[in-house]
């Protein structure tokens, strides 16, 4: 049986640019929304709340959400795309998503509904996407 063939570079760009897309999106509407519980966490706390869901733990949850959420968009994208070897892409991606929050957090975390730079939104959907062009030999 021969071994398949492998896509070539510009399809596999543009399908990488499509789930890289939709990774950032999803990873940011999962970050908006749990920030959101944050800000309603501390407006309970401040109005004399008991204890209960603390905003320190929203904002954990909405970055640990977040962080796992591209690794799954990115690796299950790529699989229903039909590409294989997207380990690269994943690891890139999920870094450079990791960056970007890590760099605008203080922008969104001062009011509900803000966004991350456009610029870095865009970089590291560029990164990722590129990153998908690097693929491993297969050893034989």
């Amino acid at each position: 049986m021969a071994p398949p063939t492998s896509t070539p570079l510009a399809p596999r760009l543009l399908k990488a640019l499509i789930v890289s897309t939709l990774g950032v999106a999803a990873a940011h509407l999962i970050l908006s929304d749990t920030l959101y519980l944050s800000f309603a966490g501390q407006a309970a706390s401040s109005l004399g709340a008991g204890p209960g869901y603390s905003a320190d733990q929203a904002f954990t949850s909405a970055l640990i959400n977040t962080f796992l959420v591209m690794p799954v968009v990115l690796w299950i994208g790529m699989l229903v795309a039909g590409e294989r070897r997207v380990g690269s892409m994943v690891l890139v991606g999920t870094v450079a998503w990791v960056t970007a929050v890590g760099n605008g957090i203080d922008l969104i975390d001062d009011a509900p509904g803000t966004l991350l730079p456009f610029r870095s939104l865009v970089l590291v959907v560029g990164v990722t996407a590129l990153a998908s062009l690097v693929r491993r030999r297969k050893r034989r």
